[in-house]
C-alpha cells in the first residue's frame, strides 16, 4: 500500500513538473486567419515556401495579427514546448534591458564605457577608449575591430577587449557581439543583478516567460550578444511588447520612448539600417531581432503583425524574410474574411509538417555482424571515444561513450522520430569558453535511421531543444568503420572519423 502511495506521488510530481514547464505555451490567444483579415491560403503558402527551402531546417513559425496567433507550425520532431538557442536575436533583449536601466536613472546613453570597468582597463587608456559611450555599444560603433575568436581563447573578455586598439567611436558600424556583452556587464554593474535576472524582474515574470535561460560567461556575466535560450511563443510575446510600444496587457513594461529609439534608424550599415540592438527591414516600417542561422522576430507595424521563425539555415536569411514580405503581406486585409475550406486545410496541414526522415531499408544482412560490438573511434571534435549499436525491429540504439566519461543512448526510428533525453551537451556552431554555463539539461535528441545499402547505415539526429542536427553515415568494411558526420550548421562534406571494431 505504501509503495503504491509513493508511486502515485511520483506520478503526480512528474505531471506537475511537466505542467509547470509547459504552462507558458498556448497562452497567447488563437484566432482564425480570416477573422484577422488574412486568408488561410496565404498562411499555407508561407509555410509551404519556408519548409521547402534548400539547406534549411525549419523548427518553428508563428504568425500573429492583432495580438492573436493565426498560424503556427513546429515541424516534427520539433514541438512548441522546446526552447531554442537564439544567437544574436538575444541582442534585442539586451537593448530592452539598457532602456529599462536608463528609465530608472541607473544609466545614460552618454555614460563612458571605461568608467564602469576601472579595474579592467589597460595600463594606458587612449583618448578614443575614454570617449567610447553606451550609445556606441548600442549602435555597434565601439571603434574596436571585431575579434570573433577572442571569446574562445581567453576568459577575461572585458579586459582583453578594452585592451585592443580603438578607432574613433561612434563613426563606423562594425557588428560585434562583444559590444552587447559589454552592455550586459554594464547592466549588471548598475543594477546589482545579472542582465537575465533584471529582465526576469522587469519583463519576463510580468509576461509569464518562465521557461527561459541565458548563457553565462567565464566572468559571471550573461553573454548578451548571444546565448538566450527561449521558447518560440515567448519570442512572439516579446515581439508583441515591442509592436505595442512597450505595453503588455495594459501595463507599460518598457518605456514607449525607448521602444521608438530601438526601432528607429540610429546607424547606417551599408545594408539594412540599425537601431539599438536590432535591425530595420527592407519592408517599410518593419524591424527585426535577428540571429545567426535564421532566428527572427519580425515586427510589421502597418499590418499589426509579428512573425517568429526559428530554424537552422545555410542560405541568405533575406530569402525567408522576402517570403514573408512577398507571399504574406500583400494578402493581408483590413476587413474580416469568411473562413472556408482553406482554413480546414490549414488546420490539417499545420499538424503534418515534418523534417525529412532518412530513406532506405529497415534492415541489413550485415547488421548481426556489428550488433553489440564496440567501435573505437579516432580522436574527434565531438569527444566521442566509442560507439555500440543495437539493432531492433525498426529501431537502432546507438550507445555513445564520450571522453569525459559520459555515456548515453540515442534512439533512431525507422520512418519515425524517436526521442531521447541525454546528459551531454549538443554540438554547437560556436565555441566560446564555458559555452553551456547557465543552461540546464536535459537536451533531447530525435533520431531517424535507414540502410541506404547493406554496408551503409544513415542516422539523423536532431537536437530538438537546441538548434543542431547531425547526419551520421556509417560505412562498414570488415573490422573497419568509416563515419562521416555532417552538421546542419556547416557547409561542406562533413567530418570523416575512422573507427575499428573491438
Amino acid at each position: 500500500m505504501m509503495k503504491n502511495k509513493f508511486s502515485l506521488l511520483f506520478v503526480v510530481l512528474c505531471l506537475l513538473t511537466a505542467t509547470t514547464a509547459r504552462a507558458q505555451i498556448h497562452e497567447l490567444q488563437r484566432s482564425t486567419p480570416e477573422a484577422e483579415g488574412v486568408p488561410s491560403q496565404a498562411i499555407i503558402t508561407l509555410f509551404d515556401s519556408l519548409t521547402s527551402l534548400s539547406r534549411t531546417d525549419i523548427h518553428s513559425v508563428v504568425v500573429l495579427r492583432h495580438g492573436k496567433v493565426i498560424g503556427e507550425i513546429y515541424p516534427k520532431p520539433f514541438a512548441p514546448e522546446y526552447c531554442h538557442t537564439m544567437y544574436s536575436c538575444s541582442k534585442t533583449f539586451v537593448g530592452a534591458a539598457v532602456g529599462l536601466a536608463i528609465e530608472e536613472n541607473r544609466l545614460r546613453l552618454t555614460d563612458r564605457v571605461a568608467t564602469f570597468f576601472p579595474e579592467l582597463l589597460p595600463d594606458s587608456v587612449s583618448p578614443n577608449l575614454a570617449d567610447m559611450t553606451v550609445r556606441d555599444l548600442l549602435t555597434m560603433t565601439s571603434g574596436i575591430t571585431p575579434d570573433w575568436n577572442m571569446r574562445g581563447i581567453c576568459t577575461d573578455w572585458i579586459h582583453t577587449y578594452l585592451s585592443k586598439p580603438v578607432k574613433t567611436p561612434g563613426k563606423k558600424f562594425e557588428y560585434d557581439s562583444i559590444c552587447s556583452y559589454l552592455l550586459s556587464a554594464i547592466v549588471q554593474k548598475v543594477t546589482g543583478m545579472t542582465l537575465f535576472d533584471y529582465l526576469k524582474l522587469k519583463l519576463f515574470t510580468p509576461m509569464h516567460i518562465t521557461d527561459v535561460a541565458w548563457q553565462i560567461s567565464p566572468e559571471g556575466i550573461n553573454t548578451g550578444g548571444w546565448g538566450l535560450y527561449i521558447q518560440s511563443e515567448s519570442l512572439a510575446k516579446f515581439g508583441l511588447l515591442l509592436l505595442n510600444h512597450g505595453v503588455w496587457e495594459g501595463k507599460q513594461l518598457l518605456p514607449a520612448s525607448w521602444v521608438k529609439q530601438m526601432t528607429t534608424k540610429q546607424m547606417e550599415t551599408g545594408g539594412d539600417d540599425y537601431g539599438y540592438q536590432m535591425w530595420l527591414c527592407e519592408y517599410p516600417g518593419a524591424v527585426r531581432a535577428d540571429g545567426a542561422l535564421g532566428q527572427y522576430i519580425l515586427m510589421i507595424p502597418d499590418k499589426d503583425m509579428v512573425v517568429v521563425i526559428t530554424e537552422c539555415t545555410l542560405i541568405d536569411g533575406r530569402t525567408q524574410r522576402r517570403l514573408v514580405w512577398n507571399r504574406l503581406m500583400p494578402e493581408v486585409s483590413d476587413s474580416k474574411l469568411i473562413p472556408g475550406k482553406e482554413y480546414k486545410k490549414l488546420q490539417k496541414k499545420q499538424q503534418t509538417y515534418q523534417l525529412p526522415l532518412e530513406q532506405g531499408k529497415a534492415k541489413s544482412s550485415l547488421s548481426g555482424k556489428y550488433e553489440g560490438k564496440r567501435i573505437v573511434l579516432e580522436k574527434n571534435k565531438y569527444g566521442w571515444n566509442s560507439l555500440v549499436m543495437q539493432f531492433k525491429p525498426k529501431e537502432v540504439v546507438l550507445t555513445v561513450a564520450e571522453e569525459k566519461g559520459i555515456n548515453y543512448n540515442l534512439h533512431f526510428g525507422y520512418k519515425e522520430w524517436l526521442k531521447t533525453a541525454i546528459n551531454a551537451y549538443p554540438p554547437y556552431s560556436i565555441t566560446p569558453k564555458d559555452s553551456f554555463k547557465g543552461l540546464k539539461g536535459p537536451f533531447w535528441v530525435a533520431g531517424s535511421y535507414a540502410w541506404s545499402s547493406s554496408a551503409t547505415l544513415q542516422l539523423k539526429a536532431h537536437y530538438v531543444n537546441w538548434i543542431s542536427a547531425l547526419a551520421l553515415k556509417f560505412r562498414f568494411d570488415g573490422t573497419r568503420v568509416q563515419l562521416n558526420v555532417k552538421e546542419n550548421y556547416s557547409s561542406g562534406d562533413g567530418v570523416v572519423i575512422k573507427g575499428n571494431l573491438q
